[in-house]
């Protein structure tokens, strides 16, 4: 009793030793994870504008909120993105100088459908009044709730961004000039043809294990081109699932329980009550046609006599038992249909009159009819039914009452194979009834598969045990072997990425991957819905280039092919096309007609080199071995014929010019954030 006395008396400074421990742990962890640490509040910064977490944060939780199934990974490098463009945007805002006065500003909400149409803003005449708006504003600025004046203002902000990037835009576009020269040079880079002989050598006729590509081929490669294979900085794991699955004594005594549901099973007279009481999914009393049936089992399930039960079966990770309830004949049909509409037809933007319109009708009938099996083509060329037309007109899993009534009453009184035709509020329809779904009320009672408590301890301590003699043992590949596991690779992981290659959305491991203090050969376990990650940090790529792995895809085959060139040289003896295809093995093969604008070889692809050798070669001239894409050529000039000239180039210039100005304004944005100074901080989040 004296000792609990004593407790009793020292209570307060337990409790305070207890907090101040807990606070040090926490505080502990916060300085690790760097959340108080050196710009710790900033999520990044822009040319030394910081993009501080808080507001930051908000607006991801906003992008969130607008956009169902965003995550918030995604929601966040939305955000980034914007707050980016903005703070880059900005600055080239403001070094220009541009703004909008407020009469600008009124013009700009104007067009506003939200603001001009509102009731409260327009005069008798309906128009929008500039004063009823004016005094409006003025009325919530001075309100003794400031609520709806702040969001006004943030409304406003936002409305003048996009204003002021829309006269930038503008001055880029007008800075951009097409002359009549660059319209004339397109038109003869489309019509002008040449006509000339080749012989080819293919890549391809090397095998790739005569010319081997090394690593560090791969990186002086992208050394001399840095900005074309730049990358984030990345890191590589390579990882094993321990999967959470059921033994298969468990599966043994899931059939035993299931079993014993069955024998109920056979005598119950309310379905649905049972099926609720005994299943992990509850009952359905949805109709379903045979093909709707889980594949496996569509014959036995569907040929089950009234009351029949089958079962057990497996099906999507759940035992399952199936009671047949009801059937019921012609419960929905798959038909195609071509719609023609007219003027004045509902939701009909057709200009055609219903006379037009039937007598096309009846048209597409007799073809529809002479050759049914073409019936889907004359829907996707004729139908006025965007929601069918390019299905074929074809609508399946109709049910009775689904269509407007003469549809529905063609598809539903006529057997399968009828093609017919049908008026209604929509035009005339050409119709043809596929098929007739008889349907099935059944009742299933389905028991997840799942693991035991034993099973999920002996799981995890699977688990542990290879993080432990993995952190010990550098060869992951052979203890995941041992193991009886496969070691997957996860590469090119950038810092602000969710999903991880064969995991899904796994944050955390991404984090863990660019942690300062996660070292290359670190070993960690983590727990995921399909049950244990064992991940081990395979790479940190800071070179600014993309990684080896990333590389090769692209990189690889230029240097092996470059590796080729120098092989297949070498076969190509000869001054003359026929020399060279005789030394080569290859033959000589003609091109006509080919144009600058589309450098295709028959049977060979774009070659832009090729052909244009082949019209700078004067007629008759042969050239020296070319490099394409595909392989090695040889090309002997036939002849150029250069294409008329014309009145005009006004539409190659417009063409051209549109092309520009959309082209420009995306690249001047992408010179200047390549320029920009930007430290991201996302990784850490």
């Amino acid at each position: 009793m004296a000792v609990l006395s004593k407790i009793r008396q020292r209570s307060f400074f337990l409790i305070i030793i207890i907090a101040l421990a807990l606070f040090s742990f926490v505080l502990a962890d916060v300085i690790q994870s760097g959340t108080f640490g050196s710009g710790a509040s900033d999520v990044g910064s822009v040319n030394g504008t910081d993009i501080e977490a808080q507001q930051f944060m908000q607006n991801v939780a906003m992008i969130e909120k607008q956009g169902q199934g965003t995550s918030t990974t995604q929601a966040m490098n939305s955000a980034w993105e914007q707050e980016v463009r903005r703070i880059i945007l900005s600055e080239e805002f403001d070094k220009l100088g541009l703004k909008i006065g407020s009469e600008q500003l009124i013009n700009v909400i104007k067009q506003n459908p939200n603001l001009a149409q509102n009731p409260q803003f327009l005069n008798a005449a309906g128009q929008f009044d500039e004063n009823k708006f004016k005094e409006f504003l003025k009325g919530i600025k001075n309100a003794p709730d400031q609520t709806q004046w702040l969001q006004w203002k943030e409304f406003e902000a936002n409305i003048e961004r996009f204003a002021v990037e829309q006269m930038y835009n503008t001055m880029i576009k007008s800075g951009v000039y097409t002359t009549k020269a660059e319209g004339k040079f397109q038109y003869q880079l489309e019509n002008d043809k040449a006509d000339f002989d080749y012989v080819t050598v293919a890549f391809s006729t090397v095998n790739d294990d005569q010319v081997k590509v090394s690593d560090a081929e791969i990186i002086d490669f992208m050394k001399k081109s840095p900005k074309k294979y730049k990358s984030d900085n990345t890191t590589s794991i390579d990882f094993v699932l321990v999967e959470n699955k059921p033994s298969k004594e468990d599966e043994q005594a899931m059939l035993s329980s299931i079993g014993e549901v069955k024998v109920k099973f056979d005598s119950v007279v309310n379905v649905g009550e049972f099926v609720n009481a005994n299943s992990d999914i509850k009952f359905d009393s949805t109709y379903l046609a045979k093909k709707d049936l889980p594949l496996d089992y569509q014959e036995a399930l569907f040929n089950l006599p009234i009351g029949g039960v089958y079962g057990p079966y497996v099906f999507n990770g759940h035992q399952c038992i199936s009671k047949m309830i009801k059937r019921k004949a012609n419960a929905s049909a798959k038909a195609s249909h071509i719609l023609i509409a007219f003027k004045g037809a509902e939701r009909s933007s057709a200009t055609r009159t219903k006379e037009e319109a039937q007598a096309l009708a009846n048209d597409l009938l007799a073809q529809a009819k002479a050759n049914p099996a073409n019936f889907a083509m004359l829907a996707m060329t004729n139908s006025d039914d965007p929601g069918s037309k390019n299905n074929g007109g074809e609508y399946d899993n109709i049910t009775p009452g689904q269509m407007t009534p003469k549809f529905n009453d063609f598809v539903f009184n006529n057997p399968a194979g009828t093609i017919g035709l049908v008026e209604t509020e929509f035009g005339f329809h050409v119709m043809k009834v596929s098929e007739k779904y008889d349907a099935v009320l059944m009742g299933t009672v389905a028991q997840k598969i799942q693991p035991s408590e034993a099973t999920i301890d002996a799981i995890y301590t699977k688990a542990s045990q290879l993080e432990a003699d993995a952190n010990e043992n550098s060869d992951f590949a052979a203890l995941a072997k041992k193991a009886g596991l496969e070691v997957i690779p996860a590469t090119n992981l950038k810092g602000y990425d969710e999903y991880v290659q064969g995991i899904g959305s796994q944050r955390e491991i991404v984090r863990w991957s660019f942690n300062k203090d996660t070292e290359v050969g670190d070993v960690r376990r983590f727990e995921v819905p399909q049950g244990f990650v064992i991940a081990k940090l395979k790479d940190k790529n800071t070179s600014g280039l993309l990684p080896i792995d990333i590389a090769k895809q692209s990189v690889e085959p230029i240097i092996r092919n470059q590796k080729k060139a120098e092989i297949i040289k070498k076969k190509m003896a000869g001054a003359s096309l026929e020399a060279v295809a005789k030394a080569s093995g290859a033959s000589v093969q003609p091109a006509l007609g080919v144009s600058l604008k589309m450098p295709v070889l028959p049977n060979i692809g774009s070659e832009p080199k090729v052909v244009g050798k082949a019209f700078g070669l004067a007629a008759g001239k042969t050239s020296e071995i070319i490099e394409g894409n595909s392989g090695m050529f040889m090309v002997r000039a036939k002849a150029v014929t250069k294409a008329p000239g014309v009145p005009s180039y006004t539409t190659y210039i417009t063409q051209e010019r549109a092309q520009n100005q959309s082209y420009a304004i995306s690249k001047v944005f992408t010179a200047l954030k390549d320029k920009a100074d930007i430290k991201d901080n996302r990784a850490n989040f």
